[in-house]
């Protein structure tokens, strides 16, 4: 639980478990809201609402309106009172802001000299305002036979009637508003603007739902459009100025194109391989066949298609059609020999199956342990891991019907082959031969060979301590976030002038579609702050990415004195439930609020030393500046004063009170009462500011009390009951997120905090703490899964050691990827090494099963069997290894919208791929051979130690 509070508004963020239903929770919070009513201020203006929103989340949807001929007030009318309350309604909204103006509303703009001069106490002109309006019934009247209700003219509208609204005599003679002010039609709160590219605006923020479709909630709010423009004026302009699900429709396009050009590579491969259209054609149906019934599962599921099922069926594209090559080529062998097709297919697949189910099922088992995995980052990738399951079991099924009965009718015993064919055929014998060769070579150097695979384990170790650390990669998503921080002692209108000159600047970066920022409005933020949605051109027309747009605007921002606009590129993929001025958040808790106060400057001072991060700030706002009013309670006293008098009245004057309410058919209107503008600019005023004492004594206030100039929170914030300080921070360009994190400890624990005080991480940060600390244990997990899996398989404590031998020389190939590539170790990066294990392990399967086979059934040596094994498959795990590599091709080398969150998957399994499929085809016979001899050596040790465990029976 989180609070930030400001000045006149407070807001809690509560985040709950994932595994906790929202709508009770939601239930949970009204009820609790309810409870606590009564400790609240009597006279609060609203009830406290509650909204079932991420706070992280940036808007999905952003409309503008603007007009030549209607004011703010106006627009800002329709938008809350007509725009809002519809769009509200809208499946998948969470909530929907209305910033940049306020509510209509009559200000009474006081004279305190004229007050004075009347003897006229503050409060006696808000009692008079306060009775100018009633809203109540006022009975009937009824006869016999009709009845009639009771009306009249007991509300005011407009400011020109307050002008001449009495409020009290004076020597006989009335004093109206008119002569101790004016009234004026105005807005609730002078103190909120807003802009679209330079141009006076008022803004529509919608936030969607957590869990809902954003593309079908757009899509919802687009379709609302037309009829929303219809119902408020036509001399209102209503634009989109920012759209989320433009560059999420862009992404998901891409991927399309990735997974049908990784379909056409992998059918390329089988096609260079068997070179026969027939052939090509069966393991190619397994492809739409198998993608068809995935989409069908996750229909059932619930499942939408995005860019991680998307990304998950590029992938699967490379490895659902391994199990239709096996059983393929195991039967185009046999055609080969002379058998007929119908029994070359039965005898094939018969032969596979075992080898299928144990790839595929091991190869399912790898993502169990992602199934089971809690958190964000668990939720977030389970539909990936579900989707990538389905596919794959999908594959197997279909390779082990449909495959044989293809094979069967549509293949020939006897086929011509053409030159094309004979020439390469030869080419593939010279590489089948050359392999053979090299394999004799390396069979007969076993040892050498064994230690090549030791240090490729330890060589796993070194290169995951070395290769950087990260969470999510960065995107352009082309939108940027901004966050204006300006100096505590800022006005509202030095705010507002400051807003103008960013938003200015922005907008005219030739890479920017629209600027748009507000402030004001409160909301729990400090009223120095303000925030920003930029929209840029798509990419294929800017040429340069949202990085390089923020880093050549920096330099222009930072000529703006007085603020500064922190900007970060807005991610689609996005947790941790906090919102900052940057994307990474450091905290200190503590319950000593001086310690806070006197060591977050401190921390603040370290953590922009560090190298590593940029634009770091901190929440801390308790240097703004504050009129410290100290009564004389004994002098008051005297003349009958209390401090709720004193307080009323000095609210009265400087606090926009409302203090009458207008109720119309669709909305309700207040009168704001308050000193006028050129009274409440300076602190002396307050000289000026009298006290109708109860005995109809006007004192002035400085009679009795005492005013000195102080400092004052802006903002208070607390985490977990606790006062506490967020600092937050960006990634200078090519750092790693765990590089940073890192620096960060390290400055902390060399800051000299107090015992007692509290640091970690929050937000996005601490959700990268978190998967940082599972990933050793789901890889662990997976390793564990996939032995146990084998085990049952094959019935053997050893062969499953043999199979996930190869894993190691698979782990330095990813790793030495991401490095040479200059990519982190992100979470993506993650999947790409459990998918890794699921796909090299099918190597020293094929290996082993017809190793197994030719020892068991034809009697030959373990050497020879390992041997010919390797000789017969080296084919099909050719084949497929090609498959699953030219299926990432695409993921690794795509360019487009979102490509970034693709890449590092791509890059990890052909990394993996290219380096296991050099080292497996010569390690794993090796390591077969030395589990052998220790299996034969177990077993001539085993009868020599029968004797004397009987005779040890007998005595």
């Amino acid at each position: 639980m989180t609070s930030s509070s400001g000045l006149g508004s407070t807001s809690i963020t509560l985040q709950f478990n994932l595994d906790r239903d929202i709508d009770a929770a939601a239930r949970d919070v009204e009820a609790a809201i309810n409870s606590a009513r009564g400790y609240l201020p009597t006279n609060l203006p609203s009830n406290p609402t509650y909204r079932k929103v991420n706070p992280s989340d940036a808007p999905i949807f952003i409309l503008a309106l603007t007009s030549d001929t209607l004011d703010k007030g106006a627009m800002y009318d329709a938008a809350s009172t007509i725009i809002a309350q519809k769009l509200s309604q809208i499946k998948g909204v969470g909530q929907v802001v209305v910033g940049g103006s306020a509510l209509p509303s009559v200000r009474i703009e006081l004279n305190p000299d004229a007050v004075n001069k009347y003897g006229i106490g503050l409060e006696q002109v808000r009692t008079a305002l306060a009775n100018a309006n009633a809203n109540t019934p006022k009975g009937h009247f009824s006869d016999g036979q009709r009845m009639w209700e009771v009306g009249a003219n007991d509300q005011i509208f407009k400011a020109a009637d307050y002008q001449h609204l009495i409020v009290s005599y004076h020597g006989g003679s009335a004093v109206k508003i008119s002569d101790i002010g004016e009234a004026v039609d105005s807005v609730e709160d002078l103190r909120n603007s807003g802009y679209v590219n330079n141009k006076p605006s008022v803004l529509v923020i919608i936030f969607r739902q957590p869990g809902a479709n954003v593309i079908d909630t757009v899509d919802l709010v687009r379709a609302a459009l037309p009829q929303l423009h219809a119902a408020v004026s036509q001399a209102i302009d209503m634009r989109v100025a920012m759209d989320q699900t433009v560059t999420i429709r862009a992404s998901v396009r891409d991927v399309e194109r990735v997974l049908v050009i990784s379909i056409g590579l992998v059918i390329l491969v089988v096609f260079v391989f068997l070179r026969n259209l027939r052939t090509t054609f069966i393991p190619s149906v397994v492809v739409p066949v198998s993608l068809i019934g995935t989409f069908g599962i996750m229909y059932l599921l619930g499942y939408s298609v995005d860019t991680l099922s998307l990304m998950a069926l590029a992938v699967s594209t490379g490895f659902v059609v391994d199990d239709a090559i096996v059983v393929i080529e195991n039967i185009t062998r046999y055609l080969e020999q002379g058998m007929k097709p119908m029994q070359a297919a039965l005898k094939g697949a018969q032969e596979i199956g075992f080898t299928v189910i144990a790839i595929s099922v091991s190869l399912v088992a790898v993502f169990i342990p992602l199934l089971l995995m809690q958190g964000l980052v668990g939720r977030l990738f389970r539909e990936f891991a579900v989707t990538l399951s389905v596919a794959i079991a999908v594959s197997m099924i279909v390779s082990l019907t449909t495959t044989p009965m293809m094979c069967a009718h549509l293949l020939k015993s006897e086929q011509k082959h053409g030159w094309l064919y004979q020439t390469t055929e030869r080419g593939f014998t010279f590489v089948v031969n050359t392999y053979g060769k090299a394999l004799n070579v390396v069979l007969r150097h076993s040892f050498v060979t064994l230690l090549i695979l030791l240090v490729t384990v330890a060589l796993n170790i070194y290169l995951f301590i070395r290769v950087p650390k990260g969470f999510f990669p960065e995107q352009d998503t082309g939108r940027l976030n901004g966050s204006v921080q300006a100096d505590q002692d800022t006005s509202f209108q030095e705010m507002d002038k400051l807003l103008k000159q960013y938003v200015s600047i922005v907008s005219a970066d030739p890479a920017v579609d629209s600027a748009n920022g507000f402030t004001g409005g409160g909301r729990g933020g400090a009223t120095n702050s303000a925030r920003m949605f930029i929209s840029l051109k798509p990419l294929e027309e800017r040429k340069v990415s949202a990085d390089q747009i923020i880093a050549r605007l920096r330099p222009k921002l930072t000529r703006v004195s007085g603020a500064t606009l922190y900007l970060t590129s807005f991610q689609d993929l996005r947790v941790g439930g906090r919102q900052s001025n940057a994307e990474y958040q450091f905290t200190l808790r503590s319950d000593n609020v001086q310690d806070l106060t006197a060591f977050g400057p401190r921390m603040l001072a370290q953590l922009q030393m560090i190298p590593a991060i940029t634009d770091v700030n901190s929440d801390q706002q308790n240097r703004g500046l504050q009129t410290y009013i100290e009564y004389d309670r004994k002098t008051a006293a005297r003349f009958g004063i209390s401090s709720q008098l004193v307080d009323n009245t000095l609210y009265d004057a400087f606090g926009q009170r409302p203090v009458s309410t207008m109720y119309t058919s669709l909305n309700q209107y207040h009168v704001v009462m308050e000193a006028a503008p050129q009274y409440w600019q300076r602190p002396e005023i307050l000289k000026t500011i009298y006290v109708i004492a109860p005995s109809g004594q006007a004192v002035p206030l400085n009679a009795f009390a005492h005013f000195a100039p102080d400092v004052a929170a802006l903002s208070i914030t607390h985490q977990g009951l606790y006062p506490a300080i967020t600092m937050s921070f960006n990634l200078k360009p090519g750092v790693a997120l765990g590089d940073a994190v890192n620096q960060i400890q390290a400055a902390a624990n060399h800051a000299g905090l107090p015992p007692g005080m509290e640091t970690f991480f929050a937000g996005t940060a601490q959700v990268y703490q978190d998967s940082l600390n599972s990933e050793p244990l789901l890889i662990a997990a997976a390793l564990a899964t996939v032995y146990l899996v084998l085990g049952i398989l094959y019935e053997s404590y050893v062969h499953p050691v043999t199979i996930l031998s190869t894993l190691p020389s698979a782990g330095v190939g990813a790793l030495l990827a991401l490095l040479l590539t200059h990519t982190d170790l992100s979470i993506i990066a993650m999947i790409g090494m459990i998918l890794l294990i699921g796909i090299v392990k099918k190597n020293a399967i094929l290996m082993i099963d017809f190793a197994l086979a030719a020892e068991r059934n034809e009697g030959k040596s373990s050497r020879d069997s390992i041997y010919e094994a390797c000789m017969l498959r080296f084919r099909p795990i050719l084949m497929t290894t090609m498959a699953a590599l030219l299926g990432a091709l695409p993921l690794a080398l795509g360019t487009g919208t979102g490509f970034e969150l693709r890449r590092p998957l791509g890059i990890t399994i052909i990394g993996g791929l290219i380096v296991s499929q050099v080292l497996t085809l010569f390690t794993t016979p090796v390591v077969y051979l030395y589990f052998d001899r220790l299996q034969h050596w177990r077993a001539r040790d085993r009868p020599a130690r029968q004797p004397a465990e009987a005779l040890g029976s007998e005595t």
